[in-house]
């Protein structure tokens, strides 16, 4: 199957997907087509079992493995995602509440796989399941980050304050660089890979953490620069697609964060010097193009996670393993959200505004977690606990892009006055 065949079939279902739902269900787009693409996967296995010579489970898998979600997300689709996402960034609510961001992006995600690790370790043997404690780091680190695909589409939806959005955007879009890099660490870790200690695993998380700041500052500015140059609407917009993909691409070469030096190369965009730079026509037709990217990249993503369920291992045993694991993330979430923030409340600061406890509660429910956790998920190497972790990931996943994602506007509604959604 080419490349094309495999675009026009994804497109084609979102289409028909985002149809469906607008007719019925009326849910946000994103969510509608990934509980049809679930309920079509489900129709798939029932079928299949009835007339299994049909074999549709099977098409739909070799349709799945041809595509590689963790390839095509953690090598391409992201860096558009990541980029696009950056672009609807506030710059100047973000960077008034630059220390609540850095605060929960780096140490509020290192808290949440630590206590993510923890409570999974302790809770998988009451039901059989035994996983070593450094695989469920790696749970820890696979399902910590938030995922800005889906909290920058929730925060398009709700009217919550300009510096709560701010902060739950400005964390998105970076703690799960955060994560990746943990996540890393504690693949190699966990599968005896890793060629370094303590020290040196510090030493590779700065240097890809810090590195994908500077980096993408640098390519950010530099494209500032021709961008000044260009003042046509048409060479401005190829000018930013091979900034997102140039970015990722170059950090990943040089063993630096691709989202990091992504998120930071298109939040340069949104400095007061690019408003000067950029023509007037350019800049409408720059917010026109990368909405439109990010909403097609999001229905076809929501569309495969959907598809997932086909490839997971279905085990009845598995069913209360996951609903506790998805009880322990929300609570790992909020607990990691009201630690990491602490030190600014004590000393009477405020992480988004005067309302502490609205804006912690709003924060930990709104803790969307979506493709980037379903890809590093996948995209683990064959192990006797894969299975487990997989379809545990799948079912927080699901959980918080349908339950919390569908809730989090009464949520909020009960400590914020909203605005309506600006589309």
């Amino acid at each position: 199957m080419t490349a094309l065949s495999v675009l026009a079939i994804l497109l084609t279902l979102s289409a028909l997907f985002g149809v469906a739902n607008q007719l019925t269900l009326r849910l946000p787009n994103t969510i509608g087509v990934l509980v049809f693409a679930m309920l079509g996967s489900i129709v798939l296995l029932v079928v299949n079992s009835v007339l299994p010579a049909i074999d549709l489970h099977g098409l739909a898998k070799s349709l799945l493995g041809s595509i590689n979600l963790p390839e095509a997300l953690m090598n391409g689709a992201l860096s558009f995602l990541l980029f696009a996402g950056a672009l609807q960034v506030d710059l100047g609510q973000m960077l008034n509440r630059k220390l609540s961001i850095v605060t929960l992006a780096l140490i509020g995600t290192l808290l949440a796989v630590g206590l993510l690790a923890v409570a999974t370790w302790f809770a998988f043997p009451l039901f059989g399941v035994e996983v070593p404690l450094i695989w469920c780091i790696v749970l820890g680190a696979i399902l910590a980050p938030t995922d800005p695909v889906s909290v920058v589409g929730m925060l398009r939806r709700l009217g919550l304050p300009e510096g709560l959005q701010a902060v739950f955007a400005g964390e998105s879009l970076f703690n799960d660089g955060v994560g990746i890099v943990a996540y890393g660490v504690a693949l190699e870790l966990a599968t005896g890979t890793a060629d370094h200690g303590l020290r040196s695993i510090g030493e590779v998380f700065c240097l890809e953490a810090i590195g994908g700041v500077l980096l993408g500052f640098a390519l950010g500015w530099i494209a500032l620069a021709l961008l000044r140059i260009a003042r046509d609407a048409q060479v401005e917009l190829i000018i930013t697609l091979a900034l997102a993909a140039g970015t990722f691409s170059l950090a990943g070469a040089l063993h630096m964060s691709g989202p990091i030096a992504t998120v930071v190369a298109g939040l340069v965009l949104g400095t007061r010097h690019s408003e000067r730079w950029i023509s007037e026509h350019g800049r409408h037709e720059m917010r026109q193009f990368w909405s439109l990217i990010d909403e097609v990249l999001n229905a076809m993503l929501f569309l495969l996670i959907g598809f997932e369920v086909l490839d997971l291992p279905l085990h009845p045993g598995l069913i209360g393993v996951a609903v506790v694991a998805i009880a322990i993330a929300v609570a790992a979430r909020a607990l990691s959200v009201a630690l990491a923030t602490l030190p600014i409340n004590i000393v009477g600061g405020s992480v988004a505004g005067s309302h502490r406890l609205g804006t912690l509660v709003v924060l930990a429910w709104g803790g969307l977690r979506g493709g980037i956790s379903v890809a590093l998920a996948l995209a683990l190497p064959d192990s006797p606990y894969r299975g487990t972790l997989l379809t545990i990931c799948y079912a927080v996943v699901v959980f918080t892009i349908i339950v919390q994602g569908l809730t989090i506007e009464k949520v909020a509604g009960m400590f914020y006055k909203l605005r309506p959604a600006q589309e």
